[in-house]
């Protein structure tokens, strides 16, 4: 079976795009390449080194839809034990992101001679570990890669709304009628509480709560597309946003509310996209929505790997800029591949569990 025909093709085209723009904005912005963009194309560089980062707001909206989708799938109560839902989801960030920090890290040893700026000034065993936990951001350690604190933030995000559902479910003083919905209403509370307040407050960026709103937004257009009134839900996300950028305009809001509509009105007039394309051209798209996180982690040490062979060169005409500018996207989405097959993958299967140990047998996770 094709697996385009298994896969939400709308969120995967909504993922590849997002992370090539990553890539694109990342060339614009580090090492001698992208200083050789800038001057060699000044309008596009602009463009992406100003715009392209916002293309992280389609991931923000794109992962709390998604996170709604597998926690409270027709907007009920939280059937997942959430410790375990959140261990699991610690394995499929934390692995694959501390193996590309292994990459980073050798590919800057390598270029040090040429680029030193690529290392780390300072490295230790609690930079380390800080990243390998997912608090690095939190304890304010130099981040080793790019991208560092979006995969914290991720994890963050999915605590916040696991820990909603959560506490709804175990709202049992409320009768079950009130406690189906509790969960969508205290998610729809803190994605404003986000969207009016925290995210306007810059020295918040290390913590989940800033980035709520649009995480929220994912979601909410999930549960309200399943309700008997899709387009009021949809009438008000728009209204609260609004207000929101009344209060303080934000152009990264601008993309985030874009995003959750096109998701709502997909979800509720269009439906599963996988029979209204050509077969080749769904492949494609699944191919590069599967693989959207990999090249989101794998694509920084190609970029230092070409940016010191560009710097070590004795001359740098506008014909080999294009080239490697090319070269580095295109290596950048061949080394997701094997990136892929064998780190990412693998991590979605592991069962491994040492909470396990520390709760009585059958009570873990309620």
């Amino acid at each position: 079976m094709s697996a385009a025909k298994t896969r939400l093709l709308h969120i995967d085209a909504l993922k590849a795009l997002a992370a090539q723009l990553i890539v694109l904005h990342h060339l614009s912005v580090y090492g001698p390449l992208a200083e050789a963009l800038h001057k060699a194309w000044p309008v596009m560089g602009g463009w992406l080194f100003h715009y392209g980062r916002m293309a992280v707001q389609v991931f923000l909206v794109v992962g709390g839809y998604l996170s709604a989708r597998a926690l409270s799938p027709q907007g009920g109560l939280l059937k997942a034990a959430p410790l375990e839902s959140l261990w699991r989801r610690y394995l499929r960030l934390a692995v694959p992101f501390m193996a590309a920090v292994g990459l980073t890290l050798a590919c800057a040893w390598l270029v040090q001679p040429w680029l030193p700026e690529f290392l780390p000034q300072q490295l230790s065993l609690a930079t380390l570990l800080s990243h390998a936990t997912l608090t690095h951001g939190l304890l304010g350690h130099e981040s080793i890669t790019v991208g560092a604190w979006y995969v914290a933030i991720d994890l963050q995000l999915y605590a916040l709304m696991l820990g909603l559902l959560w506490a709804a479910r175990r709202s049992r003083v409320l009768p079950r009628a009130w406690r189906m919905v509790l969960g969508p209403v205290l998610v729809l509370g803190l994605c404003g509480l986000s969207l009016l307040a925290f995210n306007r407050q810059p020295d918040l960026d290390s913590f989940g709560l800033y980035f709520f709103g649009a995480y929220g937004l994912g979601a909410l257009v999930h549960w309200f597309s399943l309700s008997r009134w899709p387009r009021l839900g949809l009438l008000l996300l728009l209204w609260l946003t609004g207000l929101a950028l009344w209060l303080d305009f934000r152009e990264r809001l601008v993309l985030a509310l874009v995003t959750a509509l096109l998701l709502g009105l997909w979800q509720w007039r269009v439906g599963p996209l996988a029979g209204r394309v050509w077969q080749r051209l769904a492949d494609v798209v699944a191919h590069l929505g599967t693989h959207s996180y990999s090249l989101f982690l794998v694509h920084f040490p190609v970029l230092v790997l070409l940016n010191a062979w560009y710097d070590h060169q004795t001359e740098q005409p506008l014909l080999l800029t294009a080239a490697l500018v090319l070269s580095a996207w295109g290596f950048a989405n061949l080394a997701a591949l094997p990136f892929h097959r064998w780190v990412e993958a693998p991590s979605s299967r592991l069962r491994f569990n040492p909470l396990r140990w520390l709760a009585p047998q059958g009570s873990f996770g309620r």
